[in-house]
Formats: structure tokens, C-alpha cells, sequence
């Protein structure tokens, strides 16, 4: 064990779990609220921390203090660890499952620490305890996370130290009554103690992961989307259609586009305010992009215009499209002001140099739409000059 002692270690484990404890509590005060999880993974890693200050001063304090209540918050600071990872990813938390098997377990800790001292039996429910719980985090965050690094990380992490707790429980079934001092445990014990320490650290480091990548997702979605309607913005939408395009180009595919208009919009702004504005654009794109395949695209194309990209699709199909979505719009019911939306249709041509000219002869078809009363689908399919 390189000349560390058991006690060493655990204490190096408790400097450490604070350490994270410190890291997570500054990702929580400037990480978005919308991703959570951090005030528990914050808390957790500092009730480990003096839970290996009593466990460090075995021997020095009363066996309650460093037995019963240090593995107290051993399970208290795991689970803790695992109702995090239930909130980062969504989930119910499981507190009151969790919080009645501590319960259950402690009593019966705090018999064979105190009343009738048996080492043997204490390593077998703690053991125990610490294994299922590991092994449900373990499969909480394989399950749940993405296919990433910080993903199979956190769960190798979880995973050893599963590993090293089944394999403590099997051996603690012929463990003897009376432990020895904590400065003279087998070589067996010190490894044990230092692949639970090192596997809760790594197991930190990989949250702390967990929750970068996730804010790194949610910055690039921000970079592409825009924040009210979630469609893709100008930007993204351009480049989107033009590699569409260029694909379109190459295998000697077309494109469709439809450039979509609410109609009078600025009515409903001054009628109704801007709230209900923002609304009505949030529950159009909605009804849009629950019309739309997989690999269509829809964007905010500014203010009250979107575009819908519509890949290896005929000037014809599009036109079925955009009649299902003016149609849906017109018909739409609820407690927002009626609306309807003008579409112009347009498809694309083998010699479309760029983008332009595709998104010029949307916008002739948009315009005839308007002149011809709004509410309308209108096609252009010739070059417009």
C-alpha cells in the first residue's frame, strides 16, 4: 500500500471527498438550474468527508461515534450520491426506499457495534448495504446516460466499487468477532478501504463530467436554436439547407422548401400582448414540427416566418405537406386567438449554384400566397429573374 496505513488512507479519502465537495458546490452556484443533481452531488461528497473523520479516529472516540454514526453517513452520503444521479436525469428519487433501508439496517449496525460486538456480521451489512446501492447507481447512470466517456467512467467507477463490496461481503462470512486495532488490519482490509476510496473519487470526477458534457450539449443547442420556439435559427437553418444542397447536388437529388408566414401577426401583438404572441409562435411550431419526418428540419426564420426543410422531397409532396400543415393550423382549437399561416413552396434545381436563389423563389411563392388572400399554399418552381 505504498507505506499508508488504513487510517492514512482513510483520511487522504475524506480530503479528497471534500475536495469534490468543494468543486461541485462552485458547478452548482454557476451551472444553469436546468441541470440538477448538483446540490445533492455537492452535499453528499462532504457528509463522506466526515464520515472518514470518524471512521480515521477509530479507536481514539467512543465506538458509537466512529462505528455506528460514521457508517450512518456512509449510507446517508452514497445514497445522496445516487439521488443526485436520479434528479440529473430526470427521475423520481427513490428517498423514502432508501431512507427506510438505512433505517432497517441501522439497528441492527448498532447491536453488533455496541451491545454485542461482532466485526464479522457489522462488514456483512455493511458490505451488503453498500453493494446494492452501488450496483443500482451503477446501472441508473449506464442505463440512463449517454453513450460518452464520462458516461462509462462514472459507471466503471461504480461498477469497482460494486465489485469490491460483493467481494468484502463474501469474505466477511468468515470474519472473526473481534477486529484487530485499526492500525493493524490485513493487508486485505487496507485494499478494500483504498478501492472504496478511489472508487467514490473516481466516481465524483465522473459526475463532475456527467454534468460538463450535459452543459456543453445545452450551450451548442443554445447556439443553434432559437429560445422561444426550440426550431433551429437563422443561422443553423442556412447551414442546414445549404449541406442539404450540396448533398442534393452531388447525387442528383432535389430539395424541397417551404418559407411559412402567420398572417397577421402583428394583430395578435397588439390585441392580445406578447406573451400570448409568444405563445401563438411556440404552439405553431409545435403543430409544425409534430407534421414533420425525422430528418425534415424546421427553423425560425425571423419574427413570425419559418422554413421547413424538406430533404429528398418533389415540388409536388412538399405541396401535399404544406396543405396538412395550413389546414392543421386553420382548424386549431384552444384558449389562443385563431390563426392561419400563408406557405410558399419551392424546390430545388441540379444548377442551384447557392442558396439564394432557392430562398428567393420561396419567397415569390410566399408573396403570391399573401396577394392571393392569405391563408394559402403557393408554388414556384421556375427561376424567379
Amino acid at each position: 500500500m505504498l507505506g499508508l496505513d488504513v487510517r492514512s488512507v482513510i483520511v487522504i479519502a475524506g480530503i479528497m471527498s471534500l475536495m469534490m465537495a468543494v468543486a461541485l458546490y462552485f458547478m452548482k452556484r454557476n451551472y444553469p438550474p436546468s441541470i440538477e443533481g448538483l446540490a445533492e452531488w455537492a452535499t453528499a461528497p462532504a457528509i463522506l468527508f466526515v464520515a472518514a473523520l470518524l471512521f480515521g479516529a477509530r479507536g481514539r472516540i467512543p465506538d458509537a461515534l466512529s462505528i455506528v454514526v460514521a457508517n450512518l453517513l456512509l449510507f446517508s452520503g452514497t445514497a445522496l450520491l445516487y439521488f443526485g444521479s436520479q434528479r440529473f436525469f430526470g427521475l423520481r428519487q427513490s428517498i423514502r426506499l432508501w431512507s427506510a433501508t438505512i433505517l432497517c439496517v441501522m439497528p441492527p449496525l448498532a447491536w453488533f457495534a455496541v451491545v454485542a460486538p461482532h466485526h464479522g456480521v457489522r462488514v456483512t451489512i455493511t458490505a451488503g448495504f453498500m453493494a446494492v446501492l452501488s450496483l443500482t447507481h451503477a446501472r441508473l447512470v449506464m442505463a440512463r446516460g449517454p453513450r460518452t466517456f464520462s458516461t462509462y467512467f462514472t459507471g466503471g467507477a461504480l461498477l469497482t466499487l460494486t465489485a469490491a463490496q460483493v467481494l468484502r461481503f463474501a469474505e466477511s462470512l468468515q470474519l472473526p468477532a473481534v477486529d484487530g486495532a485499526l492500525d493493524n488490519t490485513s493487508p486485505g482490509q487496507g485494499a478494500y478501504v483504498s478501492v472504496y476510496a478511489f472508487s467514490v473519487l473516481a466516481a465524483t470526477i465522473g459526475m463532475i463530467l456527467m454534468a460538463t458534457d450535459r452543459l456543453r450539449g445545452e450551450l451548442e443547442h443554445l447556439a443553434t436554436h432559437d429560445s422561444l420556439t426550440g426550431c433551429l435559427n437563422r443561422r443553423a437553418l442556412i447551414e442546414a439547407c445549404a449541406l442539404e444542397l450540396a448533398r442534393c447536388r452531388r447525387n442528383q437529388q432535389v430539395m424541397s422548401l417551404l418559407l411559412l408566414d402567420l398572417d397577421h401577426f402583428k394583430a395578435v401583438n397588439d390585441t392580445h400582448g406578447h406573451l400570448v404572441g409568444d405563445r401563438v409562435l411556440v404552439d405553431f411550431a409545435d403543430r409544425v414540427r409534430a407534421l414533420l419526418r425525422v430528418p425534415d428540419r424546421l427553423g425560425r426564420f425571423g419574427g413570425e416566418e419559418f422554413v421547413v426543410l424538406l430533404p429528398e422531397t418533389s415540388l409536388d409532396k412538399a405541396r401535399v405537406v404544406a396543405e396538412r400543415i395550413r389546414r392543421d393550423i386553420e382548424q386549431a382549437d384552444g384558449d389562443l386567438p385563431r390563426r392561419t399561416v400563408s406557405i410558399g413552396v419551392t424546390v430545388s434545381f441540379p444548377d442551384d449554384p447557392d442558396l439564394d436563389g432557392l430562398l428567393a423563389r420561396a419567397d415569390a411563392a410566399l408573396y403570391q400566397a399573401k396577394e392571393g388572400g392569405r391563408n394559402r399554399v403557393e408554388t414556384v418552381a421556375l427561376p424567379v429573374s
